[in-house]
């Protein structure tokens, strides 16, 4: 071993620790760190739906209704249909009669899907009307009219895959 190594290190790690003595930050509270803290702003009040965009999403709800109805009283057809034509081979009599009274019953939820599509669009229309600061309030409304469209027309949607699940695909 050799010492003169170890006193060379010693002698560079204490020049690290000679010089000139620095003054370092307070670590006392600073004024701005007692500033009072604002309190948030309360959210803005529900502004209600001007009387004009009411009317058109009674419109749209009346016609997703309608759109219900025309499918429920289809679905009663097609589920007898599909009923026997289930295991039957494809193109059968009873499988093409299936196969037409599930398009019938598509064909009669066309109101809903509709509705569902213009609620979609007066949404995003009332969404940039609001950014632009052209109109106030109404999403609600629209969200509401909205989702029990959705509902509506996603509970069709499983009834037909549920039908069309039990013939036999070609």
């Amino acid at each position: 071993m050799n010492p003169s190594r170890y006193l060379t290190a010693f002698a560079l790690m204490l020049s690290g620790c000679a010089g000139e003595p620095q003054t370092y930050p307070s670590l006392a509270k600073r004024p701005v760190e007692s500033a009072p803290i604002a309190q948030p702003a309360p959210p803005p009040l529900p502004v209600e739906a001007d009387a004009a965009l009411n009317a058109e999403l009674a419109k749209y709800v009346a016609q997703a209704d309608k759109g219900r109805t025309a499918f429920d009283a289809a679905y009663a057809k097609a589920q007898k249909a599909v009923g026997a034509a289930s295991g039957a081979a494809v193109s059968s009599d009873s499988w093409v009669a299936a196969q037409v009274a599930i398009s019938s019953l598509e064909a009669a939820r066309n109101d809903s899907v509709s509705a569902l599509a213009s609620l979609d669009t007066l949404y995003v229309q009332r969404t940039n009307a609001l950014a632009d600061g052209k109109a106030r309030g109404g999403l609600t409304e629209i969200e509401t009219a909205r989702s029990a469209t959705l509902t509506s027309v996603d509970q069709q949607n499983d009834r037909i895959d549920a039908m069309k699940a039990k013939l036999r695909q070609p």
